[in-house]
Order: structure tokens, then sequence, then C-alpha cells
């Protein structure tokens, strides 16, 4: 069977949690100390922090930005609900703005006409693997006085102009959650150049402590395990093996599905790399058959697609709360009836893009 994520666990892991456990410091010790100090140098930021998530990571770092409570973040309508998620968690009002369609990123020319005197933060989100247009959007926001928080998530080693995802607003946040490119299972890690981010992200993953059980404020369990971080370390340093497995292989999948009509590939804008956490495709209404047909007829040859994502956060209840409704996102609501993301990670080989390109030819 073919799926869209296969965790890659090799011997350097196995080895390294092995360590751990006969060493017996689970939980922060020196492997959290370890992967902090190789994140910030693989991002070329000053800092880093391990938390429990990504989405405490995205919690976290909102919190180190002062956003609380009568805030207002923008953010997009199209992404994991874990971005929308943490800024309720933070206690602040998220504010959607539309994607562009090629990209799938924050359409930075909706920005500005969000922004109010409540903004404090954009959290654009580096969909698939790909950066968003953050030269243009941080002109934005330094105009602004807002900051600029990073969902890079999916885009581990993803590069802007030459500087990597996590070093390009004032925080950057990753996942490292078993789906993700590199990965332990479970976790997150938060990148900045500003100490007193930092400072404040450390205390609040452990219960807002600053010294031995002294506390200066509300914090949270966001700690990660030893366990994890020796996981982590090691997939850190075949992050670069990793990405160009899944650049040849989308390389191989853009050779082989172009000119179907119907199927649009996925672009890389100017200036940016793409890391593919997915390689999504549409399927457009000018194809042959619909989407479901296609993933029909590939589950067929036990080939099991995804689609990321079926809806906007705006079509479910929690979020029409806050005044959003169908018909308010329409980049957003196109994609999601027309994305298709093919396995593209390490573990697909040569033979398995050729079965799924030959699939996909011949239903559409």
């Amino acid at each position: 069977m073919i799926h869209t994520a296969a965790p890659i666990i090799e011997q350097e892991e196995i080895d390294a949690v092995n360590k751990v456990l006969e060493s017996g410091q689970l939980a922060q010790g020196p492997k959290v100390a370890e992967l902090e100090a190789a994140f910030a140098d693989y991002c070329g930021t000053k800092y880093a922090a391990a938390v429990s998530s990504g989405t405490a990571a995205l919690h976290a770092a909102l919190y180190a930005a002062g956003i609380g409570p009568g805030d207002e973040v923008i953010t997009v309508p199209y992404t994991f609900m874990a971005t929308f998620n943490a800024i309720l968690m933070a206690g602040a009002k998220p504010v959607l703005v539309d994607i562009e369609p090629a990209t799938f990123t924050i359409d930075v020319t909706k920005i500005e006409q969000a922004i109010t005197p409540k903004t404090k933060a954009i959290l654009p989100v580096h969909l698939y693997g790909q950066p968003c247009d953050i030269d243009e959007l941080k002109a934005i926001a330094d105009k602004h006085g807002i900051k600029v928080i990073e969902d890079a998530c999916q885009a581990v080693g993803a590069e802007y102009k030459g500087k990597i995802a996590g070093n390009l607003g004032d925080l950057g946040c990753f996942s490292l959650y078993a789906t993700k490119n590199i990965m332990c299972g479970e976790g997150g890690v938060i990148t900045t150049n500003d100490e007193s981010y930092l400072t404040a992200i450390k205390q609040f993953r452990q219960h807002g402590m600053s010294a031995q059980y002294d506390y200066v404020d509300i914090g949270y369990n966001y700690r990660l395990t030893d366990l994890q971080a020796a996981i982590a370390v090691e997939q850190l340093k075949k992050a670069g093996r990793f990405t160009a497995a899944r650049q040849k292989n989308a390389a191989a999948f853009n050779e082989g599905l172009k000119d179907i009509k119907g199927i649009v590939l996925p672009a890389t804008a100017k200036d940016r790399t793409h890391v593919y956490h997915q390689y999504t495709i549409r399927v457009t209404g000018d194809c042959k058959v619909d989407r479901q047909t296609i993933i029909d007829k590939l589950k067929e040859h036990d080939v099991f697609p995804g689609v990321y994502y079926p809806k906007g956060l705006h079509e479910f209840a929690h979020v029409q709360k806050y005044g959003y409704k169908v018909g308010d996102f329409p980049v957003t609501e196109q994609a999601a009836k027309e994305v298709l993301s093919l396995p593209i990670h390490p573990r697909v080989t040569a033979d398995d893009i050729k079965l799924i390109i030959h699939i996909i030819k011949e239903v559409a």
C-alpha cells in the first residue's frame, strides 16, 4: 500500500532512543537542548525552543509575542484547525483572509484591508511546504507595527530568497508530528532571534516557571521529552536527504502528469523553494472525471491519496461563531473542491510514481 505519509525510522533513531532510556534522563534534558541548538543552527536563527507539539509551538509563540484577549491575529481559512485554535487559546480573535490560488498561501493583497487597531500579529501558513510572499507581508506588518509569526509546521527547510523558513518573521513555528518531513512522533519547535521571546517561551512551556518553583505567569506543560528529542536530532541530520527525495519525486510527477487537461500541477513561486510536505494537484472542472473518481481508482490499486483540506475553516460551526459563512473566501472554497495530494515522501519509489501516473492518465 502506498500512503501519503510514512515515517522513516532508521537505526540511528533507534540507537538514540535506547541511549536516552539507558541514561535515565527522559524529560527536558540534554537531548532537548541538543535539538534546540541544532534546529536554531539549521534555520539560521539565534534561538530555538522545543515544545510538545506544533499546536503548542503556535500557542507559545503567540504568548511570547504578547498576544492576548482583545487582540486580533490575521491568518488564513485554508489550513489545519490548529492554526485557528491556537489564536483562540491565546484569548485573541482570528481574522481570516483568503489565499492565493497558485500557492495556497495567504493573499498579501488582502491583508491590509483586514487590519484594525486591534491587529497585533499576522500568522501566515507556509502550506504544503512553500513559504508565503514574506517580503510583501513583512512590509505591511512593519508599516502597521504588527508581529509576524510563521506557521512553518509543514515547511521545515523551505527557503525564501535564500533564507530558511523559521527565520523569516519574528517567530517561526514547526511541527514534528509523525507525518511531517522530519518528525519525532509528536513535538514542536519555535525559532526566534529575540532572547526575550525565548525566555517567555521557556517559562510558558513549564507552568510559567522562571526558576525552580518560582512562577511569573500562567503556563502549561508543553515540555518535550528527551526520547522525542533524540529522534528529532537524528531526523534533522537527514533533512537534506529527505527534502531532496521529495523534490525528486515531485519532478517525476511534474513530468508524468503535465499536459493532462483539468489537472493543475503545484506551482513554486519565484524566489522560493518547495519541500513538498504534500504534492498537491488540482482536479478542475476541465478534467474528464471528477476528483473522487481519481481517488477511487487509485485506491483500487492500494494507493491512498489525501485531500488537505476538504473544507475551509470558515465552514465549521465553531469558526462561524466569529462571523464567517460559506461564500466569504471563494479561493479557499474552490481549492477545497479540487485539491488532491499524492504520495510524495521518501519511501515512495520510482515504480510507485510510475504506477500513480499511469492510473491518473488512464482515468483522466
